[in-house]
């Protein structure tokens, strides 16, 4: 009677075979790259802990100055500063500021200089990377060019204000929109999102007789709804965050806006003009100047934490498709 011993493979018991890998090793499949294979226990760990690190050194923060915006002078006296663990809570720092009038003022001049900025801005942008996506078009390269000689090299601080002092607008709104209502790089993201469009579908609705118009209207715009979003958000936060140009422009400060009254008042401990309150001496007896400045803090942060959800979904789909073909 003849036994039949079953074979063992070499391939298994080999070198390379699963006695060598190890009972603890996973097989990659060879088509995929080293950094889509599964992590194990070890890589893991790390990225879970790096990650809570990276949440909690961004909430805490934002938890602090939010605790610390509501909490009352004794609250404060009790932290030694800022207040991590809330106590006893007061909005008496947003009455005050209400009261003040002058940050409420700010905000609307900072709202107005968003709003129509981004609008601006995101028009120029749009005409101007959908002319430079068509191969031929008039002036295409010198105009390229220019936008991009822009990236790397400025005419400086004086000559700048120059041109606007010749403008005409010193102490207005518009000398806080005007000179960065251009962005070559914004451009140039938008232009190559332009170019991945499909040309046959363009080609199609030029044969059907669609003027530039109605295409860019009708087809360019509803196929680029994620790199608009995008760009309109990188746009609404630089105008809403600048505060260089006021410095630079506005001598009124009836024209500020939210952020050179927040550097004002928070940064340098300046009394914010027009106010009854500074950071010195309050009439608001159970209110903390450090309440008061965290306040201000918090309605410069508030708008941004809003948009920037219903924004953030396109981020992948308008930045890097933007981004793979020049």
């Amino acid at each position: 009677m003849t036994t039949t011993v079953p074979r063992t493979s070499a391939r298994a018991s080999g070198p390379g075979g699963a006695a060598a890998r190890g009972p603890g090793r996973r097989r990659r499949h060879p088509d995929r790259p080293p950094y889509e294979a599964e992590p194990g226990p070890v890589a893991k760990t790390a990225k879970t802990t790096a990650l809570t690190l990276i949440v909690l050194a961004v909430l805490v923060p934002l938890w602090t100055v939010v605790v610390t915006s509501l909490s009352t002078q004794a609250a404060i006296n009790d932290a030694g500063g800022l207040v991590l663990v809330p106590g006893e809570l007061t909005f008496k720092a947003y009455t005050d500021i209400i009261a003040g009038g002058v940050v409420t003022r700010a905000v609307g001049v900072s709202v107005f200089v968003t709003a129509v900025g981004t609008a601006l801005s995101l028009a120029v942008a749009i005409l101007t990377a959908y002319g430079l996506s068509r191969p031929g078009s008039l002036g295409h390269r010198p105009i390229l060019f220019m936008l991009l000689i822009t990236m790397f090299f400025g005419a400086g601080m004086i000559p700048t204000y120059l041109v606007v002092a010749g403008l005409g607008l010193i102490d207005s709104l518009w000398a806080l929109i005007l000179p960065t209502a251009v962005s070559a790089f914004n451009i140039l993201i938008m232009r190559n999102f332009f170019m991945n469009i499909d040309r046959g579908i363009l080609d199609s609705a030029r044969i059907d007789g669609a003027s530039e118009w109605r295409i860019l209207g009708q087809i360019v715009l509803p196929l680029s709804k994620a790199v608009i979003a995008v760009v309109g958000l990188f746009y609404g936060v630089a105008y809403w965050n600048a505060f260089f140009n006021a410095v630079l422009y506005i001598n009124d400060s009836a024209k500020w806006p939210l952020q050179l009254v927040l550097r004002s008042y928070v940064l340098q401990g300046q009394a914010v003009p027009g106010t009854t309150f500074d950071p010195s001496s309050l009439d608001g007896g159970q209110t903390a100047g450090l309440a008061i400045q965290m306040a201000v803090v918090v309605l410069a942060m508030v708008p941004v934490l809003i948009v920037y959800p219903f924004v953030q979904r396109h981020f992948s789909s308008g930045v890097m498709i933007g981004a793979i073909k020049g």
